[in-house]
């Protein structure tokens, strides 16, 4: 069926209007949702929305997505992925409890601390994708990475501009580092064993 003169013109008002305010998701499902609407009788207030609420889900996933790059994991590693039956020794409940962020609120270091192939980076990686999902900055890197990369900056007279955005970090993870890297740290570390 095709839509009337006034219905193009209105459409293309709102396209037109929702490119003018960044709002992707209602230019591009404004109709569908319309044909929805007028299917299920909703509410002119309950079209609106539900529209609204598909700009903010979708804009919520694009600032993940946009995060989780960012943080530049090797490899996206989840939490509920891990077996911990694998490894009885790490206690599921601190991890857990880590899972939550406070201490990144607290600005607490954690030390994951085992043999290899005892998950400490899948584990390490899956609190970073736990942080960025509730919306932290994040950055992954080895620690050889991180002193090559202030090592470039130097040389490039930019370290104080990658150290500014090092600072701006809520949360950075550092991997395949040896224990006796951590002789002179400051009490708010937590170790856990992962061996």
């Amino acid at each position: 069926m095709r839509a009337s003169a006034k219905t193009q013109a209105m459409e293309a008002l709102i396209e037109a209007h929702a490119i003018e305010l960044k709002l992707p998701t209602v230019r591009r499902r404004f109709r569908s949702l319309a044909e929805e609407a007028l299917r299920e009788q909703q509410t002119p207030v309950a079209y609106l929305a539900a529209l609204l609420e598909a700009e903010m889900t979708e804009r919520s996933e694009r600032r993940e997505r946009r995060r989780l790059i960012e943080a530049r994991f090797p490899v996206i590693k989840r939490l509920e992925d891990f077996r911990f039956s694998d490894n009885p020794k790490i206690p599921q409940a601190t991890i857990a409890a880590l899972a939550e962020g406070s201490w990144i609120d607290d600005r607490e270091s954690v030390i994951l601390i085992g043999e290899s192939g005892t998950g400490k980076t899948m584990l390490a990686t899956a609190l970073g994708v736990c942080a960025c999902q509730q919306g932290r900055r994040v950055r992954f890197t080895t620690l050889a990475g991180l002193a090559n990369e202030l090592q470039e900056a130097e040389s490039r007279r930019e370290l104080a501009r990658v150290v500014a955005r090092y600072a701006r970090t809520e949360l950075v993870v550092l991997d395949l580092c040896r224990p006796r890297d951590y002789a002179d740290m400051r009490p708010t570390v937590r170790g856990i064993a992962c061996s």
